[in-house]
């Protein structure tokens, strides 16, 4: 049985990357304020680190959606002989 290619829409990734990179951002500020006792610096490192891992994390699932469902099991499964 071929398995069923779902596919994200390109709003959706964006939504999950903006979704998941303001809780991952919050985390850092946090960490960096905490450690360095500066507002500021906090907010510097997020301005860099927000555009650039949610660019990396779309360009990540737009890239997972390139293969199809069930073809890392089937491909495991060639490697190891079995049926």
């Amino acid at each position: 049985m071929a398995a069923e290619l779902r596919t994200e829409s390109h709003l959706r990734s964006i939504l999950k990357g903006i979704s998941w990179r303001v809780i991952a951002s919050t985390i850092i500020f946090v960490t960096v304020w905490q450690q360095t006792s500066d507002v500021w610096m906090a907010l510097k490192v997020v301005a860099v680190e927000f555009p650039l891992k949610f660019g990396l994390y779309y360009l990540h699932e737009r890239a997972w959606q390139q293969i199809p469902r069930g073809g890392i099991r089937r491909l495991r499964d060639r490697i190891l002989g079995r049926k």
